[in-house]
C-alpha cells in the first residue's frame, strides 16, 4: 500500500487561550483574618467542544472553585481554558475521544497555573489543581449515554398504552 492511499490521522495544538476568567471574594478584608488557612473546596469540572472550520476543533475546560473558609467563601473563580485543535484522519469515535479527554488533558495544565495565579493575586496560598482523569470521566460519559440510550429503548418497548382494568 503506497503512502498516498494510507489515511493520514492528523492531531496538533494551533492555539492555547483563555476564553473567560472570574475571580471573586465577597468577604475581603474580613476573610484575611484567619489564623490558619483550612479551605474547604468545591470543584466543578465541565467540557464541550465544536467545529470551527475544516478539521478544526475548539475544545473548552470550564473550571469552577468555591473556596470556603470558616463558613464564609472566601473566593470563586471560573476559568474557561480553551484551545483549537486541527484533527484529521480520525474516525468520529476517535475524534471525539481525542476532544473529549485527551484535548483536555492538553488544556488543565494552563487552567491549573491560571487558578494558582489568580488566587495569590487575590490575597490567598495557591489553589493547585491535582491531576484529573479525562479518560475514566471521558469513559463515564460515554456509559452515561448508553445508559440513557437503553432507558430510552426500554421505556418505548414496555407499550405507551395505559392499562385498564
Amino acid at each position: 500500500m503506497s503512502d498516498e492511499a494510507a489515511p493520514k490521522n492528523h492531531f496538533s495544538i494551533q492555539k492555547i487561550y483563555v476564553k473567560d476568567l472570574s475571580f471573586e471574594s465577597p468577604e475581603t478584608p474580613k476573610v484575611f483574618s484567619f489564623q490558619k488557612w483550612e479551605p474547604k473546596i468545591d470543584l466543578n469540572l465541565a467540557n464541550r467542544h465544536a467545529s470551527v472550520g475544516t478539521d478544526l476543533f475548539e475544545a473548552v475546560l470550564s473550571i469552577t472553585a468555591t473556596v470556603n473558609h470558616e463558613d464564609r467563601t472566601a473566593f470563586l473563580i471560573e476559568v474557561q481554558q480553551a484551545g483549537v485543535f486541527a484533527i484529521s484522519g480520525f474516525n468520529d469515535k476517535d475524534r471525539n475521544y481525542l476532544l473529549g479527554s485527551q484535548c483536555m488533558n492538553i488544556l488543565l495544565p494552563y487552567a491549573r497555573e491560571v487558578i494558582s495565579d489568580m488566587t495569590v493575586r487575590g490575597g490567598f496560598p495557591p489553589l493547585i489543581l491535582s491531576p484529573v482523569n479525562f479518560d475514566a470521566l471521558y469513559q463515564q460519559h460515554l456509559q452515561a449515554q448508553q445508559d440513557k440510550q437503553n432507558n430510552e429503548v426500554a421505556e418505548e418497548s414496555s407499550g405507551s398504552e395505559p392499562v385498564k382494568h
